[in-house]
């Protein structure tokens, strides 16, 4: 036998351990060929039975070569608890279990490399917003509406919105007329699909949220925009009607642009808007990264570039105001556009977000359509693990100061506050929403939900959350053909149709209490929290 040396990594130094029960498994190969990680392996191990047939104890040794299955003892091919090993077994013979031991956090970082995973942050417990409930419910003196048969006007504004006295208005006789062109305005459902790009998933993850999106606003007249990420989009998509859905963003790599900028001119419909994203609130400071091994030929030819490791700097380059992007980023895209689609900017959650919010109010050109807020709560698909767990900002404080700094200048509700990072953590997007909305939200944008309504299996206590591998198992967040085709796109995005359907409702039933027909932005008044410094830090009601 081989001497064992502390150093060497053994499976109960893994964060996952595999089960396995020999007398059950028939060795019919199934876990084997399903692991995308490669962290099990057919074997053979030596086994020796002690027997005695006759009247008399006649003791003799039987040996015997018996087929098994073992897990790796490695830190490259280390198990991450997917339990697809599990799920295709037909005699439930094999099962990944949590190692509460593990050393790998601590071994993981070969060559000194940092630690690289997806999902979200680890710091998701204690909540402030499932600390807040909606407290102003009183049938007596202030009627609630009924939710099931009321009219309820679910509509947020993406665009810059004019104050009364801005409206550039004359008396015509008896009719008010324009006298010049205002900054355009669409009005929308106040959930966004958020910026997911195809290379971040799998185009057929990408299609089933496209297809949900359309089918939510062709069907159900829920008028739901989906976001496209950086990297660019198919052409197909471009010159189709239904880019009127699509919001495209810019991102500081400018991955994919060359593309859309030479299918403008056939482009049927304008795009739903445009989201320039200067930051990201689950990374701040690492910028985007799609690693070498998610940089298939389609996603090399949307992006025009080559098989590598696609980094975005954290910053836009040759922007280092708040002013000059204004006049670089919002003048030029509106007018790429001919001033008919808002333009939006997407920044992460910090400390400055109000400086920031407070520049764009006052923007000369009135053409800054939106500020999109990205807590640290929120998912991506790779980054360093000292990046998701100890920078960035949690959403909800930092909306709620954007929007009573606004209130202080009478601008309230002119360039539209979108926020988002771990909206629906908990499972209700709906009331996280609510929430949000009443603290000065005009909307919310949300990613990780949608692809675990496709099927993702990862969460926050380390299952799976191997997005930046390209070994997704199931088949959303890579490139590989064979993991690809586990996906089935018509379930996924039915899955997401019936979720915002019942988000809809659920919505409604909490807008009926406090009798709003439309959405309570910056109703304060009608959230409670039995936290002191909650209600302090956000100037709502306390309750004990």
């Amino acid at each position: 036998m081989e001497t064992v040396k502390m150093q060497d990594v053994s499976v109960i130094d893994l964060p996952w351990k595999i089960e396995y029960q020999s007398d059950r498994c028939t060795m019919c190969g199934s876990c084997v060929a399903t692991c995308t990680f490669n962290a099990i392996e057919a074997g053979v191990e030596r086994r020796s039975v002690t027997v005695s047939t006759g009247h008399q104890p006649s003791p003799t040794q039987r040996h015997s070569a018996v087929p098994v299955i073992r897990q790796k003892a490695s830190l490259t091919n280390a198990c991450v608890g997917c339990g697809m090993c599990e799920k295709v077994c037909p005699n439930r013979a094999i099962r990944p279990i949590r190692n509460l031991d593990s050393r790998q956090n601590l071994l993981a970082r070969t060559g000194g490399a940092t630690i690289k995973r997806g999902g979200r942050t680890n710091l998701n417990s204690d909540r402030t917003l499932d600390k807040i409930i909606v407290g102003r419910i009183s049938q007596m003196t202030d009627p609630a509406l009924d939710s099931e048969r009321h009219t309820f006007d679910i509509l947020a504004p993406f665009g810059r919105v004019l104050s009364p006295k801005e409206l550039p208005l004359a008396a015509v006789g008896n009719d008010l007329k324009l006298t010049t062109s205002t900054p355009p305005v669409n009005w929308i459902y106040p959930v966004i699909f958020s910026d997911m790009s195809i290379g971040a998933l799998s185009t057929r993850a990408w299609e089933a949220i496209a297809l949900a999106t359309a089918y939510l606003n062709e069907k159900h007249n829920m008028p739901i925009r989906m976001c496209s990420g950086e990297g660019g989009m198919p052409v197909k998509l471009m010159q189709s009607e239904y880019l009127k859905y699509t919001i495209l963003q810019i991102a500081s790599g400018h991955f994919g642009w060359n593309r859309i900028i030479k299918a403008m001119p056939e482009m049927k419909v304008d795009p739903a808007g445009i989201l320039i994203k200067i930051g990201q609130g689950a990374k701040p400071g690492d910028g985007g990264l799609l690693p070498a091994a998610k940089v298939a030929p389609h996603v090399q030819a949307i992006r025009g570039v080559p098989k590598a490791d696609l980094m975005s700097p954290p910053n836009h380059q040759g922007l280092y105001s708040i002013e000059e992007s204004v006049q670089k980023m919002f003048l030029s895209m509106n007018a790429a556009f001919k001033f008919r689609v808002p333009v939006a900017i997407k920044c992460a959650a910090s400390a400055t977000s109000v400086s920031v919010y407070n520049n764009l109010l006052r923007d000369p050109y009135k053409i800054c359509g939106g500020f999109f807020l990205d807590g640290i709560q929120g998912g991506t698909g790779a980054a360093n693990e000292v990046s998701l767990d100890h920078t960035g900002h949690p959403i909800v404080s930092k909306v709620r100061e954007c929007y009573l700094a606004a209130v202080k200048q009478g601008s309230q509700g002119q360039i539209p506050l979108w926020a988002g990072g771990g909206v629906g953590l908990t499972g209700n997007a709906a009331a996280d929403a609510f929430k949000l909305l009443c603290l000065g939200a005009n909307g919310v944008f949300l990613g990780k939900m949608l692809i675990q309504l496709c099927g993702c299996i990862g969460n926050e206590q380390g299952r799976c959350n191997s997005c930046s591998t390209g070994k997704c198992p199931t088949g959303i967040c890579t490139q590989d053909p064979h993991l690809v085709r586990r996906l089935d796109i018509d379930k996924a995005a039915q899955n997401i149709v019936d979720y915002m359907l019942a988000l809809d409702a659920e919505l409604k039933k909490l807008m009926a209490p406090i009798g709003n027909s439309t959405l309570p932005v910056g109703r304060s008044d009608a959230l409670v929290t039995t936290d002191k410094a909650i209600a302090d830090k956000l100037n709502i009601q306390y309750a004990c």
